[in-house]
């Protein structure tokens, strides 16, 4: 004897009919694999990773980026200032120097050493003039720079800064000299002239191009006299 089915899912037949009873469920929705999961996993987290909300029991994991050194979180690259100070101490071209880099690739931290340092010599006991030698280098690059610009020259202020700040290492260089044969006042004004001239040509030699022709004179007199102004909050004259 055989039953009809009433939702498809079930086939009833009679037990003297068949040997065994037999029947299927289908569950299209639901389908659990405990066996290969229980073991890993609770029933509920099979559940909701089988039902396809796994995503609300993912845990994201912090991917913990690599501590930088502190020179390159800073943007300080200590290679490229040594390079810019030796084009600055020896601006003779036959050298094969670079030298346009100190303008083009313009930093803050290498001039701004080179100040700090400048600085440093200057103090005999007063720290004031610290902030007036770096108030004179902004200033007084800012001034070159407008100066530059209404002459036509292609310069921005970070370059003429860079430049200006770097340049005063020849007076760091006179510094000790200074020191010694302070007595003769002959040769300390002729070491004197020649860290000026020194500092003020390596800085024209960079700022001083070739687009401003003929008024290469207006810019480069200006350079001249800041490089004695800084040379007189070291020497007191």
């Amino acid at each position: 004897m055989q039953f009809s089915p009433t939702n498809g899912d079930f086939t009833f037949v009679s037990s003297t009919e068949a040997e065994e009873l037999s029947g299927t469920i289908s569950s299209p929705d639901i389908k659990l694999n405990i066996a290969s999961e229980s073991g890993k996993d609770p029933y509920a987290t099979t559940f909701l990773r089988q039902r396809g909300y796994g995503w609300l029991l993912e845990v994201e994991e912090d991917d913990s980026e690599e501590s930088k050194p502190l020179l390159e979180e800073l943007d300080i690259d200590l290679k490229d200032i040594y390079y810019k100070i030796r084009c600055v101490l020896m601006p003779m071209p036959s050298l094969g120097y670079n030298r346009q880099v100190v303008r083009d690739n313009p930093d803050f931290w290498g001039p701004l050493a080179v100040v700090l340092l400048f600085s440093m010599i200057s103090i005999y006991g007063q720290f004031r003039v610290v902030s007036w030698i770096i108030t004179i280098w902004i200033f007084g690059s800012l001034t070159i720079f407008l100066l530059a610009r209404v002459l036509g020259g292609e310069v921005s202020f970070g370059q003429v800064l860079g430049v200006i700040g770097y340049s005063l290492l020849p007076l760091i260089v006179i510094a000790p000299l200074l020191l010694v044969i302070g007595g003769f006042e002959v040769v300390s004004t002729l070491i004197k002239l020649f860290g000026v001239f020194w500092a003020a040509y390596s800085a024209a030699s960079l700022l001083v191009g070739d687009e401003f022709k003929t008024k290469k004179p207006l810019l480069i007199y200006p350079i001249f006299l800041l490089y004695i102004y800084f040379l007189s909050l070291y020497t007191g004259v």
